[in-house]
């Protein structure tokens, strides 16, 4: 350290080496090692994190110099960097989360790059006889509207033969990996034959901006419910740990709503509200792909723009 930093700082951080003077965020601090219950046997809990709200703003009047400490408040300065996507500030804020879920969330999950991950190995240890089972009210048919997306619902009798199937299949294939154990077939291989219901668990450390991001795709109504229900469980964590933060995020990212150039055209055409009918035939004359009119069609209903016949 160089006299010119050293005469910056506090005399106590000289001098007293056995005391932490890192910010507690009391959000955060109430969530470490509280798990959340996820599925049938997955869960989500916070190992440890870096910062809090402060430290956001911290980090964007640094940029500024001691001058403008007090232009505006945190709050202010966060809104206005989310709202106009100065994003570094929230790189300065991480946490790390012990996960568990079954292995189809982790692979869609690990799609999210940009952060560190340090997973369960099945090359090392036994796989657990842990299977995902979905709950009867959301096991439905394939959707006609979208490929990757569930539709309506099937009847009871056939929710329960599904659950009957996918346990009788679970304990198959686990009783399989254990007779592979027993013949002394390596752990790498012997676990090749088990579903990708098996649950997984990993660390997983993340600076605030990409959880956000993550947050604001599987947080999303189109996103597979399994994953859903680990982004809701992950937003209740960071809403207490960062709550300026947060509502910035709910405002201007997860709640809110992009405009094309194609879509503000059309809504400056004027003549609103209107008809549905009226609606559509125009979209097919301004839009010629038919799902960008059907996104177009849903952000005029969300605005109020769309008349109820």
């Amino acid at each position: 350290m160089s006299e010119h930093s050293g005469s910056e700082l506090p005399a106590r951080i000289l001098n007293d080496l056995q005391t932490s003077f890192r910010p507690v965020n009391k959000g955060a601090e109430k969530w470490l090692y509280r798990p959340i219950p996820c599925l049938n046997h997955g869960f989500v809990y916070l190992v440890d994190y870096m910062g809090n709200d402060e430290a956001i703003a911290q980090a964007a009047r640094v940029s500024y110099g001691t001058g403008t400490k007090k232009a505006q408040t945190d709050a202010g300065l966060i809104r206005h960097l989310l709202r106009h996507a100065h994003t570094t500030p929230f790189e300065m804020v991480e946490f790390k989360f012990h996960c568990k879920m079954p292995i189809f969330v982790a692979r869609q999950w690990i799609r999210h790059r940009m952060a560190s991950v340090n997973e369960y190995s099945g090359r090392y240890s036994e796989m657990l006889d842990e299977f995902y089972l979905p709950e009867p009210e959301v096991i439905r048919k394939q959707s006609v509207s979208n490929r990757q997306g569930r539709g309506d619902d099937l009847t009871v009798e056939q929710q329960r033969e599904v659950i009957s199937i996918l346990k009788a299949e679970f304990a198959s294939q686990y009783d399989a990996y254990q007779k592979l154990l027993r013949m002394d077939v390596a752990k790498e291989l012997a676990r090749i034959g088990l579903s990708v219901a098996n649950y997984t668990q990993w660390y997983w450390k993340i600076d605030l901006h990409n959880l956000m991001h993550f947050l604001r795709l599987r947080l999303d109504s189109h996103a597979q419910h399994e994953i859903q229900v680990y982004g809701q469980a992950m937003a209740r964590i960071i809403e207490s740990a960062v709550p300026i933060a947060y509502q910035a995020f709910s405002d201007y990212r997860l709640n809110a709503m992009s405009l094309t150039a194609l879509d503000i055209s059309f809504i400056q055409s004027g003549g609103w509200p209107r008809s549905e009918e009226q609606v559509l035939k125009e979209l097919a004359a301004r839009f010629s792909n038919k799902r960008e009119r059907d996104e177009c069609l849903q952000k005029l209903k969300q605005l109020s723009l769309v008349r109820r016949e």
